[in-house]
């Protein structure tokens, strides 16, 4: 029965051993004209909110800590940023129609307002991340602004 452990302890330690060379791409890109921040008028307070709630997943740009080049984790990060830059990401902001900027305002004020984002999971291992009643009132007052703004420009 001590020799099975042993065998069994030695294989998991050599597969997390070798899972750590199949990590995914990271997502480094660099901040385009077309990144929110350079193409709307935001305000420090909501840059702020934006940098340390949104961004992460939703811009072509995260900042990694040092437990997101573990495998399974990695992976888990990395469909997180997938997911979350299918839904938006910021830093295609300038090339979305004005429209879809609209509606994406939208989104963000209803999904934060319900605090359904940022996600409990990445709150959870980012603190600061987490969104407090006047950070979200801050914020989506930010949003109606910026999109009565945007529907004032299409007429």
């Amino acid at each position: 029965m001590r020799r099975l452990f042993k065998i069994v302890v030695s294989v998991l330690m050599v597969a997390f051993v070798a899972i750590q060379f199949f990590q995914p791409e990271k997502n480094n890109m660099e901040m385009t004209a077309t990144h929110l921040l350079n193409t709307e008028n935001v305000p420090e307070n909501i840059k702020t909110l934006l940098q340390n709630s949104c961004f992460d997943c939703h811009s072509n740009h995260t900042n990694y800590l040092w437990y997101h080049n573990i495998a399974p984790v990695s992976w888990m990060v990395n469909n997180h940023i997938v997911a979350g830059k299918k839904e938006l990401n910021f830093s295609e902001w300038g090339n979305l129609e004005i429209v879809d900027k609209i509606s994406a305002l939208g989104d963000i004020y209803d999904e934060t307002e319900r605090k359904k984002m940022p996600l409990k999971e990445y709150t959870f291992m980012h603190k600061d991340a987490k969104l407090t009643d006047e950070q979200i009132n801050t914020l989506c007052n930010w949003v109606e602004k910026t999109g009565t703004e945007l529907m004032k420009s299409m007429l």
